[in-house]
Formats: structure tokens, C-alpha cells, sequence
């Protein structure tokens, strides 16, 4: 057994604690309605063409995110540190695997998510113009529009996190506005009961059945992906190891029932079909239910959630940059705060940078979204493994630390969790081995950063052999 590091453990901090247990909750609101549930049940239907594996992916991604928000309850309550899954690993890991996770996070997983939501914005601004043009604008004007979400939500979070704070309770508000309005409306209207049961078994069920279940999971897991996101603003939140776990649980259970409630709707609304070729599935179904006037509304709450959503991925992740730098694990300027509103500023700008570089590389794709969920996922699985084995590690480490709160159903809720990860780690990787493997290349480029002095060192004494003979 270890003894505890007071510091890793403490509530201590300099930042301010503006944020209350209703800013935590409509930031794990925020972090998972995003883009997902009005972007990704098209490319699923797609991929599994049944109503049953329809279903069948977004229960799975269900009870995988309920099971890992209790693993991650218990470890924030016992380390309510900023920088989310990064202090976790910090604790349980040797420093190089939890310095490969912030690498990961920024140049993988986090800023590649804050580019397909912001893609998602400006698809259904393309919706919306094209409601009232009949024809939609260029590709190159849908980047530009995500560009300027990401920059200008980047300006909003420098000038401090009270701000931030209200503007996730504005954009959740909206957000279930939103998701209430399609359920309400499109169960209201007439619709097609015979969706439900018109293709509902898949034609065949073998392997090639499971890989595309396994696929369509990517689509799943992102659209449940976020729930953590309080856990990066863990030192800004107050009387964090009660606020942290409670608003990550009641976030993930509350958005749970709308998300079927929301695809349900939507099925019943759309055959299986329309679903599987629709990019723009909630304005379609709106659009079914009560015509133009419909789409236009659902385009416009789609484009304030998404907005929302890329506003609190900024406002989280740059914690995690920020957090990495002061413990000297990364570039050493985005470690520091602004003097006066104690934000991490140069983290923020850093992370737009790069979110709009990887936007840049994947827009002009024939599905850039998807191209871009796929690059992460493989590498964003590796590091929830490792994530939610931290649990078992730290309570062999520290079996006497405190832990307001225990994860549920501990070893046997953790036991299903990491299968059902395994099992989705390893079929990514059959399904979308290049983007994967591209996600993975990144990552391990971070061993050239963290072993830059002596490799430097090396490099020197190289060049003066080279030069005495």
C-alpha cells in the first residue's frame, strides 16, 4: 500500500469555484447532447439495417455509459482535480502512460470531437438556408462556419468561467427545448407504427452482421461521448466530491431516456430507409410531422445545441492542457493563467488551433464527420480501458483513501464495462483500421516530446563522434 499524496487528493486550488451543482449538470448535459442524437441515428441505420441492432447499439452504448459514469464517480469524488480522466491516470499510471493520455486527448480524441460538432453546425445552418433558398451552399462555406463556432466559443471562454458557466445553462435549456419539442411533435402528428416492425430482424446475422453492429457502436458511444466533461472543470466546481458524482449521474440517466425517447420519434416518423440516407434526420422528421415550418425550427434549436456542445468542449478540455503544463508534462506556456480572469488562455488557443487543423484535414471528405469519429475512437478506447481500470489500481493502492463515493456494483459492473470496451476496441480496428492506425501513429509521436532531452542528448554526442572522425 501507497501513501496518499495530500496534493493530488486536496480540494485545493487557485482557480475560483464559480460553478454550482445546476453549471455541473448542464455541463454534462451540454458534453452529451451535442451533435449525436441529430447526426449520428443516419450512419447507424446505415450501417446495422434493422430496426433490432437500431436499438440493440443504442442500449449497449447505454449500459456502457452508465457503467463507466460510476467508475468515474468514485474517482472524482476521491481526486476532484481539473483535467478530467488525465488526473486519474496521473494517479494509478507511471507518468509516461498518463502524459501519452493528455497527448492523445489533444491531438486525437478531444480536439477532433470539437471539430465534427462544429461541422454539425454548420451542416444544419446548410439546412436551414436551403429551408428558404432551395439550394444548399458549398462545402467550403460549411467549413468556414465551424471555423468561425470554434474561434469565436474559443473569445467567450478567455473572458472567464462565470460566463462560461451561464452559457451552458442557457444552451442545456435549449438543448431539452429541443430534444421535448421532436418527441412531443412527432408522436403528436401521425406516424407509421409499421416503422417499428418493417425490417426488424437483419436479413442474415453472422460475422460481417457483428462488425457492422461493432461500427455502427463508434456513432453510439460518440453520441453518449461527454458525460465526463464536469470532471475537467473539477476545481472550478463547488463542494466538487458531491457535486462531480451527482451531476455525472443524473446527466447520463436523464439523457439516456431522451435518446430513445428522440429515436423513437424519430422511427416513427421515418421507415428505416429514409433514416439510413438522412443527414439531417431531425429536420426530416419534423418536416414529416408538420411540414417546412417544422424543419426550419429543428434546424435552428440543432444549430444552438451544437453551438452549445462546441462551447462546453472548449470550456472543459483546455482544463486538461492546462492541467498537464503545470505539472510539466506539456508545452510549458499553457499551464499558466490569465492574471485577471484566471483562465487558462493560452491553453484555449492552442486547442482552437488544432481542433481547426484537424477540421481543415477531414472537411473536404466525402463523410468528414464520420471520417473524423473514426480517426479517434480505436485511440479514445485505449484510454477508457485504462480509465476505468484506474478504479481497481487505486483501491489496491489506496485501499483507506477516502471515497464518498463507491462505484456501484464494483467488480462486476467494472468486469462488464471493460468487455464491452474490449470487444468495441478490437472491431474498430477491423472496421476502420486506417484511421485508427493514423490516431495511433499520433499518439506515439508524443514519446518524441517526452524523451526530447535525451534523445537531444544523444542526437549531440551523435554529431560529435561524427565530426572527430
Amino acid at each position: 500500500m501507497q501513501k496518499p499524496s495530500n496534493e493530488l487528493f486536496s480540494e485545493k486550488t487557485e482557480m475560483r469555484r464559480d460553478l454550482g451543482l445546476l453549471e455541473a449538470f448542464s455541463i454534462v448535459i451540454g458534453r452529451i447532447i451535442g451533435s449525436g442524437i441529430f447526426r449520428t441515428p443516419g450512419p447507424i441505420m446505415l450501417l446495422v439495417a434493422s430496426v433490432s441492432l437500431f436499438y440493440g447499439v443504442w442500449i449497449v452504448g447505454a449500459v456502457a455509459t452508465l457503467l463507466g459514469a460510476f467508475c468515474y464517480a468514485e474517482l472524482v469524488s476521491m481526486m476532484p482535480k481539473s483535467g478530467g480522466p488525465y488526473a486519474y491516470l496521473k494517479a494509478a499510471y507511471p507518468p509516461i502512460w498518463t502524459f501519452l493520455r493528455g497527448w492523445a486527448m489533444f491531438f486525437v480524441s478531444e480536439t477532433g470531437a470539437i471539430a465534427a460538432v462544429a461541422l454539425v453546425f454548420a451542416e444544419y445552418s446548410n439546412s436551414l438556408y436551403s429551408s428558404f433558398s432551395g439550394i444548399p451552399f458549398s462545402r467550403f462555406v460549411e467549413v468556414v462556419l465551424a471555423l468561425g463556432v470554434i474561434w469565436s466559443l474559443t473569445a467567450v471562454n478567455c473572458f472567464g468561467v462565470s460566463l462560461s458557466g451561464y452559457v451552458q445553462n442557457f444552451f442545456s435549456m435549449v438543448k431539452l427545448i429541443a430534444i421535448g419539442a421532436i418527441i412531443f411533435i412527432c408522436f403528436r402528428k401521425v406516424g407509421d407504427l409499421s416503422h417499428f416492425s418493417t425490417g426488424f430482424w437483419p436479413e442474415t446475422f453472422n460475422w460481417s452482421t457483428m462488425l457492422a453492429f461493432g461500427a455502427a457502436m463508434r456513432y453510439g458511444f460518440f453520441a453518449y461521448s461527454g458525460w465526463e466533461g464536469a470532471t475537467y472543470v473539477a476545481e472550478e466546481v463547488k463542494n466538487p466530491r458531491r457535486n462531480l458524482p451527482l451531476s455525472i449521474i443524473l446527466g447520463i440517466a436523464g439523457v439516456m431516456l431522451l435518446y430513445f425517447a428522440t429515436n423513437s420519434a424519430y422511427l416513427y416518423q421515418l421507415p428505416a430507409q429514409t433514416i439510413a440516407a438522412s443527414k439531417w434526420v431531425a429536420v426530416d422528421a419534423m418536416q414529416m410531422a408538420v411540414g417546412t415550418a417544422g424543419g426550419v425550427l429543428i434546424s435552428l434549436a440543432v444549430m444552438m445545441n451544437t453551438f452549445g456542445n462546441v462551447s462546453t468542449q472548449i470550456l472543459c478540455k483546455a482544463r486538461t492542457w492546462f492541467a498537464m503544463s503545470r505539472d510539466g508534462m506539456f508545452f510549458g506556456r499553457l499551464g499558466k493563467l490569465h492574471p485577471r480572469y484566471k483562465t487558462p488562455n493560452a491553453a484555449l488557443i492552442m486547442q482552437g488551433t488544432w481542433a481547426s487543423v484537424l477540421l481543415l484535414a477531414a472537411a473536404f471528405a466525402e463523410h468528414a464527420y464520420e471520417t473524423i469519429i473514426d480517426y479517434f475512437s480505436f485511440t479514445s478506447a485505449v484510454f477508457n480501458i485504462s480509465t476505468f481500470l484506474a478504479v481497481w489500481i487505486l483501491r489496491r493502492k489506496y485501499p483507506d483513501l477516502r471515497r464518498p463515493y463507491r462505484a456501484w456494483g464494483y467488480p462486476v459492473t467494472l468486469i462488464i464495462v471493460l468487455v464491452i470496451q474490449g470487444w468495441f476496441l478490437v472491431t474498430t480496428l477491423i472496421t476502420a483500421l486506417w484511421p485508427s492506425l493514423l490516431g495511433a501513429l499520433l499518439t506515439c509521436s508524443g514519446l518524441i516530446y517526452y524523451y526530447r532531452q535525451p534523445l537531444a542528448a544523444r542526437l549531440a554526442r551523435l554529431i560529435r563522434y561524427v565530426k572527430r572522425r
